[in-house]
Formats: structure tokens, C-alpha cells, sequence
């Protein structure tokens, strides 16, 4: 059984909603919500990517794992964020820093980072990780944040750490296929560009998971662009398709040749 029902129920605590008014969001009967909850039903594809598009999760996170609390407050954006001040960050001398050295941006820390990333005092009391590559200019690192790019258990996972070369935003040179951190003024993407629209001045953007549809986004409310080109993943990678198939024939082969020699 998934782990939607408890999700869903956590959902409602974080955002302090009773059941009617969860139903009422997606247009639900109230005792449908008692019902998921317990387990009884669960809910319809469609549904289950409305909930998951409004709490900014992915349909693969609310079925498969029991999201705590905690997490589920780190997904949501909240509004009085803003109204913190930015803590007084401690600068870090670049001379005393390694080669190959990247600021990294949590998943927790976006809507600081969409708010002060113009900052080079902020950018410096960001953690930075040590990651080999041979990328020149700015660079950074952001950590993923749902399922929006896995697809067949391949692709960018829930907390991976993708590395970004940035895009000059005045020129921005992007490629039709390649993948893409878009800092936007209320979030931060990561999506793959489909393609370049009204004289460059939209893009179409997917996700690689089909449980998000594609998305068009103005150049005009973009931050920042960095294009990701590598990922670093505590995730064992589950061999390709392909792989598996050719792996169980040549099971089947070996089974065959055993029986024929026995």
C-alpha cells in the first residue's frame, strides 16, 4: 500500500487544514479525504498530481515514501521568510579556499538565495563543496528537490546535487534538450528547455517525469540560468532498461547451457 494517506494527513497539519477544506481545494468530498487517510481509497492519478503540483512535490514522493514533518515543511515556501532579515553571514577569504570550490544552495535555502543571490556576502557564507570539474567561470551547486526529473528510476533524484556553469542571462546561449537551473522570482527550477519562443523571449520547459506537464517561462522573470552538467547522488543508479533485458538472457542462456550439460 502507498503512502499517500498519511501524506495527505501530514499535508493538512503542516498547512493547518481541516478535511472539508482540503476537499474543498480539489474538489473533493469530505469523506473522501477520511477515506484516504485511512486507508480505505486512495486517490485518482488526476488528483494525486493536483496535490502534488499545489504543495510542490512530486506525484513518486507522496506514493512511495512517508514524508515526515520536518520535510514537508522544507518543501513549502514560506511567506514570513521574507520577512526575516538575511543572517549576517560569516565571510570565508577566498584565498584560504580549495581549487574547484562551489557555493551550494539547499533545497531549504531557495527563497533566501531567490532573494539574495545578487549578494556577494551571501554568496560566500553559503556552504561550499569541493567537487571535481574543469568548468571555468561561476559556478554552483543546487540540491534537487522532488521527483519533477526522474523517470524509469533514471535521472535527477530527490536530493541529489546538480553542478551548474552559469548562462550569461544578457545573452543566453541554451540548448534545446540540455538541462537547466532556472532562478525565477518565486522559485527556483531545474527543467530540461523543449524549446525557444516569440523571438527567444519565452521558453518551453519539461520535466522528464510525464506526471508534470510542460511549462512556458518569460526571460523577463528570470534571475539567474545555470546549466547543470554534472550531478553528484548517494543513490546506487539501477541499471537502464536495456541493461536489464540483456542481463536476463544472458541468464536464460546460462540456464540452458547448464541443462544441457547436466
Amino acid at each position: 500500500m502507498s503512502n499517500v494517506g498519511k501524506n495527505i494527513r501530514k499535508l493538512r497539519t503542516v498547512k493547518k487544514l481541516s478535511q472539508a477544506a482540503f476537499a474543498e481545494l480539489f474538489g473533493l468530498a469530505r469523506p473522501s479525504v477520511g477515506a484516504y487517510e485511512e486507508g480505505r481509497s486512495e486517490p485518482k492519478m488526476e488528483t494525486l498530481i493536483q496535490i502534488a503540483q499545489h504543495f510542490g512535490l512530486s506525484v513518486d514522493l507522496l506514493l512511495t515514501k512517508e514524508l515526515t514533518i520536518n520535510e514537508l515543511y522544507h518543501f513549502d515556501i514560506f511567506k514570513e521568510q521574507l520577512q526575516q532579515p538575511a543572517p549576517a553571514p560569516t565571510l570565508v577569504a577566498k584565498a584560504d579556499r580549495a581549487q574547484n570550490v562551489t557555493p551550494l544552495v539547499y533545497r531549504n535555502r531557495a527563497l533566501e538565495y531567490i532573494v539574495h543571490h545578487h549578494d556577494p556576502a551571501f554568496v560566500d557564507a553559503l556552504p561550499w563543496l569541493q567537487l571535481p570539474h574543469q568548468l571555468t567561470g561561476p559556478t554552483r551547486a543546487f540540491e534537487v528537490s522532488g521527483a519533477d526529473m526522474l523517470l524509469h528510476r533514471q535521472g535527477l533524484r530527490h536530493q541529489d546535487i546538480v553542478l551548474c556553469s552559469r548562462v550569461d542571462k544578457a545573452v543566453p546561449r541554451l540548448k534545446a534538450g540540455n538541462v537547466y537551473v532556472f532562478v525565477t522570482q518565486s522559485k527556483i527550477l531545474i527543467r530540461r528547455l523543449a524549446k525557444r519562443l516569440l523571438e527567444d523571449k519565452l521558453l518551453r520547459l519539461r520535466a522528464d517525469n510525464p506526471d508534470y506537464g510542460s511549462l512556458e517561462l518569460e526571460l523577463s522573470q528570470v534571475l539567474e540560468i545555470w546549466e547543470v552538467r554534472g550531478v553528484f547522488t548517494t543513490h546506487l543508479r539501477p541499471p537502464a532498461l536495456l541493461d536489464e533485458r540483456v542481463a536476463e538472457l544472458e541468464r536464460k542462456v546460462e540456464e540452458l547451457f547448464e541443462r544441457g550439460l547436466s
